[in-house]
């Protein structure tokens, strides 16, 4: 690949075309940046020059600042290494240039390229052109002038939700909100802009510095009650990222003492060398926070899951998959066949009755059509799915069918049955993936002959909208079958991880003991709703509880029973479950849990469960003599969470993932862990291994063999060697396989 360039051509009409060319989204990178600080400079010093268009190579203008950057710096811990592009590039060399600049845009503007377009005097864009200002994502603030120039340009309150939700919006959007100037066909947009700056610097059209302006930004009361609002609301959906606060502390100070401050934190003169880069500086700040770390990681691990040794190494290239069975209709097998019509694959559903089949074909129409209610897809692309979608009661329809998803109940006899028919039914190409969450591949397709075509396809619920699809491999599953499962799972807009073979597979089996853990401490005397809330404070959308009621506690108690099977040397079995079905209760299904249910508000703590918990810890008796331990909200958490990293280390030593990051990655998409903690690998790396290590060694000591900490964790700890270094090839490699 050619080194990332900037290059210049000077028309006869006297407008330089400068060009971005750093495939494949023309990325920011620090040479792209150097080389256009040189070309507007002999752009703005050439007498045949009268204006400037910028513009980017291969119909995308810019994705934004090079985000290998970001690695760079927090691997080094040196913030020098960011450019300075706020002042020095779009402020100095662009937006006070002395003659006019257009951006041409076409394809994507965002982050740093949106903020690069700001800077200049006019933008025209191609349609559907992707506009926005991402960095909140990665825990930083838009640091090229974003922060001052979108208000400037949208108007406060758009820009806010812009920039807070991370929302891109398109061009002809921003024509209409004043972002870009005009909206033109691809074929047209260089001779426009052309024209257009050349309008400009014959004063036939205006020549707008975006940092001078304040039409959109309402008086300073209103501005100040917006910000307000915005506050507040990130607060509440943004608890632990400071970047949210950051963003509005910026765009208020460029409010309040005008856009140049915002960028210089002080009104001194522009050039002045003792000038402080308010925004730059805050971006500086925030991108060596842990926030950014961690979603830096979680960025580049998503990334990393498409590569998989002896899969998608070796030359082999995806088959096609045009018609896929689900086999089940229940809460998972809707979900998947909803998500794989949404995205143009045909569904075959089958059922075992036309009553439970038509309840699976209703439960799919209601999918999509909340989609339609939420506005994330138009009533033409329902209907268009909803085509896409047949019902049927026996396998007249397999025989052309390329993958067949197996979403049924977790029996096992079940499952061995329906697969050897698959094998009859099926052409020899079709893939058999199995839903299940639990069961070991081996014995599901123990009494076929096609085991190199049986995988796992575990999808998390609900399967039209979690992001995560666990591909589980076997021993003999074919490099093929994988490859093709993980085509699938991106055409669908999953991130598909691929694990190795075990009970519970990866996320399931390294957080099996989260909810565990969490009923040890109830058995202790810990209150169940203080457990909850610490849960929560520390990042995940609910506790341990709460999602003990959703789920449902017949789902509970069945998964406990393959686990402390599976596991027995270190599982707890806690009556609680068994106590609250005998009472009647089964959470969120029935609307009687730990928490009560009613419609229109959020659930609230059931103090009538009070007893029920009490009888749970009479019945475990094992508070030390015979009263309530005390904790504080961070052992509640440590408590809860690092028996997961215990359990993460034992999935890292088997093999059972590709790397750590994979595990990461799908502790994030599957469990809901905080990105920005960058997933439970990363986190306990971040918390220090040693530390991890010897608190579970304390509370083994203290409370039983659960918490004993495991081989793998007791090395990297004793060696400070991170947990999310390679596993050593002598090392048992499932996964590798």
């Amino acid at each position: 690949m050619a080194a990332p360039r900037v290059t210049m051509e000077v028309g006869n009409d006297g407008v330089a075309i400068i060009t971005l060319i750093n495939p494949p989204v023309n990325a920011l990178a620090i040479p792209i940046v150097a080389g256009l600080k040189d070309k507007f400079e002999e752009a703005t010093s050439r007498d045949d020059v009268k204006a400037i268009v910028l513009t980017g190579n291969g119909g995308r203008f810019s994705g934004g600042f090079d985000i290998n950057v970001f690695q760079k710096v927090h691997g080094a811990g040196d913030v020098s290494l960011m450019p300075d592009v706020s002042v020095e590039l779009v402020v100095n060399l662009i937006e006070d240039c002395k003659k006019p600049i257009v951006a041409a845009v076409e394809g994507l503007a965002l982050g740093g390229g949106l903020e690069l377009a700001m800077g200049c005097h006019a933008r025209i864009a191609a349609p559907k052109t992707q506009l926005g200002l991402p960095e909140l994502t990665l825990g930083v603030i838009p640091g090229f002038g974003g922060t001052q120039r979108l208000p400037r340009l949208v108007g406060l309150s758009k820009a806010i939700e812009m920039m807070l939700l991370s929302k891109s919006i398109t061009s002809e959007e921003g024509w209409k909100l004043g972002l870009i100037d005009a909206v033109v066909t691809s074929e047209e947009l260089l001779k426009v802009s052309r024209l257009w700056a050349l309008d400009i610097a014959a004063r036939r059209k205006p020549w707008i510095r975006s940092l001078h302006r304040t039409d959109k930004l309402g008086s300073l009361s209103e501005a100040r009650e917006v910000l307000k609002l915005a506050r507040l609301q990130a607060k509440k959906t943004a608890p632990n990222m400071p970047q949210h606060q950051a963003c509005l502390d910026v765009i208020e100070e460029g409010i309040v003492h005008g856009g140049y401050s915002g960028v210089l934190k002080c009104l001194l003169l522009l050039r002045a060398p003792e000038f402080d880069l308010y925004e730059a500086k805050v971006f500086k700040e925030l991108v060596m926070l842990d926030t950014s770390r961690g979603l830096v990681h979680v960025f580049f691990a998503q990334r990393a899951t498409s590569k998989v040794p002896n899969v998608t190494d070796i030359g082999l290239k995806p088959r096609g998959v045009r018609k896929v069975a689900v086999i089940g209709g229940g809460l998972m097998g809707s979900g998947i066949a909803t998500a794989h019509i949404l995205n143009n694959i045909y569904v075959v559903l089958k059922e075992v009755n036309s009553e439970y089949l038509l309840k699976g074909i209703k439960t799919i129409e209601a999918n999509v059509r909340g989609l339609v209610t939420r506005g994330k897809l138009t009533q033409d692309k329902a209907n268009n799915a909803l085509k896409m979608l047949k019902g049927v009661l026996d396998y007249s329809e397999f025989k052309d069918v390329d993958m067949v998803i197996e979403a049924v109940i977790e029996s096992v006899p079940l499952k061995q049955k329906i697969f050897s028919e698959l094998e009859k039914a099926c052409p020899p190409h079709c893939i058999l993936a199995t839903n299940t969450s639990t069961i070991d591949l081996n014995i599901v397709g123990e009494k076929t002959s096609s085991q190199d075509r049986i995988i796992g396809a575990h999808f998390f619920s609900p399967a039209h909208v979690m992001p995560l699809l666990e591909i589980v491999r076997t021993e003999r599953t074919s490099a093929q079958v994988i490859l093709d499962l993980m085509t699938v799972g991106k055409i669908i807009k999953k991130v598909p991880v691929v694990v190795g073979n075990c009970t519970g597979f990866a996320v399931n089996r390294a957080f099996f003991p989260y909810s565990q853990s969490a009923r040890l401490l109830v058995s202790l005397g810990v209150d169940v709703f203080r457990i909850d809330s610490a849960i929560r404070s520390f990042g995940l959308p609910i506790g341990p509880f709460q999602l003990l009621d959703l789920a449902g506690y017949g789902v509970a108690a069945a998964t406990s029973k393959e686990f402390d099977k599976a596991f027995p040397d270190r599982s707890f079995q806690s009556p609680l479950v068994d106590l609250l079905l005998k009472s009647g209760r089964n959470g969120k299904a029935n609307g009687k849990g730990l928490y009560t249910y009613e419609k229109g508000s959020k659930p609230k703590p059931d103090p009538s469960v009070l007893p029920i918990i009490e009888e749970c810890r009479r019945l475990s008796n094992i508070m030390p003599g015979g009263k309530p331990i005390s904790v504080t909200e961070k052992e509640i958490v440590e408590m809860i969470l690092f028996p997961v990293v215990n359990e993460s280390c034992r999935v890292l030593e088997e093999g059972i993932v590709v790397r750590a990051s994979d595990l990461d990655v799908a502790s994030v998409l599957g469990m809901s862990f905080p990105s920005y903690r960058g997933g439970i690998v990363f986190w306990a790396d971040a918390v220090g291994a040693n530390y991890v290590y010897t608190s579970l060694k304390k509370w083994s000591q203290l409370y039983g063999n659960f918490f004993k900490p495991s081989r793998f964790l007791e090395e990297r700890a004793t060696k400070g060697i991170p947990l999310s270094a390679p596993v050593s090839s002598s090392s048992t490699s499932r996964a590798r396989l």
